[in-house]
């Protein structure tokens, strides 16, 4: 019987825990503990506002990004766009792991990049300020409806605290 989310079981209660699942293209997902969605905005299906990490001072951002049917750019043009929003010390363009694998029988690209972040790029940002210590876990689900994007950035320290919570997230998404 249940008691205002608790569930009587031989006669002791039981707290549940009820995880929503979110769903964009075909395509859904359910959030790790802890992380709540914000809502819905234009081309965002979910923004997941994520706290520093233990002694960090600034928290992330992990967001589902849904721009259509054939729209979005090409996977490889995100991916790059998304590797060269980071630099090393420098100023030169820092490295970035990427993979493609599978999740769920879903195609994913994935990118891991880390360094000085100039944020949104390309011709419509005139003055590029730099975060420096930051991160950026992506993916790109290829899907016939249309891909979906996400990308989780903050300072190195808070993305690195929540990498399992991001994989998470990852390996939830199915066909719906």
């Amino acid at each position: 019987m249940m008691f205002g989310g608790k569930i009587l079981v031989a006669g002791l209660f039981i707290t549940t825990v009820v995880l929503h699942a979110e769903s964009v293209a075909g395509l859904k997902w359910t959030p790790p503990s802890g992380w709540k969605s914000v809502g819905t905005q234009t081309m965002r299906a979910a923004t997941y506002p994520v706290p520093a990490a233990a002694g960090g001072k600034e928290g992330g951002e992990c967001v589902v990004y849904f721009f259509g049917k054939d729209q979005g750019g090409s996977i490889d043009a995100n991916l790059q766009r998304w590797k060269s929003q980071f630099q090393t010390p420098d100023g030169k363009p820092a490295e970035a792991s990427i993979k493609v694998r599978s999740v769920n029988g879903i195609a994913v690209n994935t990118i891991d990049a880390s360094g000085s972040y100039t944020g949104m790029g390309g011709p419509v940002v005139q003055n590029k300020s730099l975060s420096q210590g930051y991160r950026l876990l992506g993916a790109i689900f290829v899907n016939p409806e249309g891909n979906i994007f996400l990308k989780f950035t903050g300072p190195r320290k808070t993305v690195t605290a929540n990498e399992q919570r991001f994989e998470q997230l990852l390996t939830s998404f199915s066909k719906q």
